[in-house]
C-alpha cells in the first residue's frame, strides 16, 4: 500500500463470521458491517490489492464444511466457491481438516491465489479459487516426517509471495519451520538456521522449528521477520539465517508481528507470558515497537486497558494498514478490536463484544 492512501476497510475474521470496519482516509469515524458469513469460522480473509474490489475468505462451521468466499464488491457481498485446496478428491480429515492461510499470488497474475493448509500442503489457484492445484515440493518434502502438530494443530500459516522476487514463495508450519521456494513452488527449501528450539532433540536442527508468524517486507529485499516458540527474529538474507531481537521484551512468546510497509526497521509484536499461560504479560494489553530492528523496544499501551487483561492476540490478529502516519489494527481473543493511526502511540477501541478474533487485515477500500 501506498502513503497517504484513501479509505480503510479493516477485516475481522472471528469465531462466528466475517465483519468489516470502514473508514475514510482519516480513520477518525468507523462503520462496522457484519457478520457476514455468519457462524462460520474465519481463519483468513483479505481484499487483493492487485483487485481492491475483489477477495476471499476462509470459512469453516462444524456443520456445513470447510469453504472458500469470493467477493467482487469490496466486501458488501460473498459468494461460495464450488472448491477447496484439498489432498485428495474427499471430504476425509485427511483431505482437508483447515484452511489457514490465504494470500495473493504473484502481481502480474491477478486471477493467482495461494493457500496453506492443514493436513500441511500448500496449494495454487490460477483461476480466482474456481480449482486448485498442490505445490507437491512441499506437501511431498522429505522434511515431512520431521513436522509434528503444535497445541493449534499442524498449520501451514504466513504463506506469501516476496513482494521482490515474484518467483520466491514463503511458507511456516507450525511445528516445521520455514519453507522457501525460489522456483515458484516447484521445490523448497528449509529456512531455520539461528531459530531457538529447546524442545527439539536436535542442536541447530534444520526444520522442526515451531514458528508462529512470518512477514516478509515488501521495502527491502532480503529482509523478514518472524515470532517463533522461542523468540522474535530477523533475517537480511531471505530466511538463510534468522538473528533473535527479543531481548528487552517481557517474554520471548508470542504470536503476532506486523511491519510498516514503508520502513523495513519498524516492527511490532505482541508478547504474551509464557507457552504454559498463552496470554498478555501480567495482565496489561501492550503492543510493543522498535523503530531499529529490535535493538531497542518501547510498550504502547496507550488507550490500551492495563489492569486484569488476560487475553491471547492470534498469529494474524495484528495488521498494519500501510497509510502515513500508519495505523495498526489488534484484535482479541474476548472480540475486542483496537486501533491507532499514529503508528501506535495512542489506541481507541473500534469495536467490542464481537465473537473472538482469529483474523485481522487492513486495506485500501474502494468499495
Amino acid at each position: 500500500m501506498e502513503d497517504n492512501m484513501g479509505a480503510v476497510a479493516v477485516l475481522v475474521g472471528t469465531r462466528k463470521g466475517l465483519f468489516i470496519a470502514r473508514s475514510t482516509a482519516e480513520r477518525a469515524e468507523w462503520q462496522l458491517e457484519g457478520p457476514h458469513l455468519a457462524g462460520y469460522e474465519i481463519q483468513s480473509a483479505f481484499l487483493d490489492p492487485r483487485q481492491p474490489l475483489v477477495g476471499y475468505a476462509a470459512g469453516h462451521h462444524p456443520v456445513w464444511g470447510i469453504h472458500i468466499y469470493r467477493t467482487h464488491d469490496g466486501g458488501r457481498s460473498w459468494q461460495s466457491l464450488a472448491e477447496v485446496p484439498r489432498h485428495r478428491e474427499d471430504d476425509d480429515p485427511d483431505s482437508l481438516t483447515m484452511i489457514w492461510s490465504l494470500a495473493p499470488g504473484r502481481p502480474n497474475h491477478p486471477d493467482e491465489i495461494l493457500a496453506g493448509i492443514e493436513p500441511p500442503g500448500v496449494f495454487r489457484s490460477s483461476d480466482a479459487g474456481q480449482s486448485w492445484q498442490p505445490l507437491n515440493g512441499f506437501n511431498q518434502h522429505p522434511d515431512r516426517t520431521q513436522w509434528s502438530p503444535a497445541k493449534g494443530g499442524l498449520a501451514v500459516h504466513s504463506v506469501q509471495v516476496d513482494p521482490n522476487h515474484p518467483e520466491q514463495i514463503y511458507a511456516a508450519l507450525s511445528a516445521g519451520g520455514i519453507y522457501r521456494s525460489s522456483d515458484n513452488g516447484a521445490t523448497w527449501q528449509a529456512a531455520n538456521h539461528g531459530i531457538r528450539a529447546p524442545y527439539l532433540a536436535q542442536k541447530n536442527a534444520p526444520c522442526g522449528q515451531c514458528v508462529h508468524r512470518l512477514l516478509v517486507h515488501p521495502a527491502k529485499p532480503g529482509r523478514a521477520y518472524q515470532q517463533s516458540h522461542h523468540g522474535t527474529y530477523v533475517s537480511d538474507d531471505y530466511g538463510d539465517h534468522w538473528q533473535a531481537i527479543d531481548q528487552g521484551l517481557p517474554s520471548d512468546f508470542g504470536y503476532a508481528l506486523a511491519t510498516d510497509p514503508v520502513n523495513p526497521d519498524v516492527i511490532y509484536c505482541v508478547p504474551e507470558e509464557s507457552s504454559q499461560f498463552r496470554a498478555t504479560v501480567d495482565g496489561r494489553l501492550r503492543v510493543y515497537r522498535s523503530r531499529d530492528v529490535g535493538k531497542h523496544w518501547e510498550a504502547l499501551g496507550d488507550g490500551l486497558p492495563q489492569e486484569n487483561v488476560f487475553v491471547t492476540i492470534l498469529r494474524d490478529g495484528l495488521a498494519s494498514d500501510g497509510a502515513s502516519p500508519l495505523g495498526l489494527y489488534l484484535g482479541t481473543s474476548s472480540g475486542h478490536l483496537f486501533a491507532s493511526r499514529d503508528g501506535g502511540d495512542h489506541w481507541a477501541l473500534l469495536a467490542g463484544f464481537l465473537p473472538g478474533i482469529l483474523s485481522v487485515r487492513a486495506t485500501q477500500d474502494l468499495a
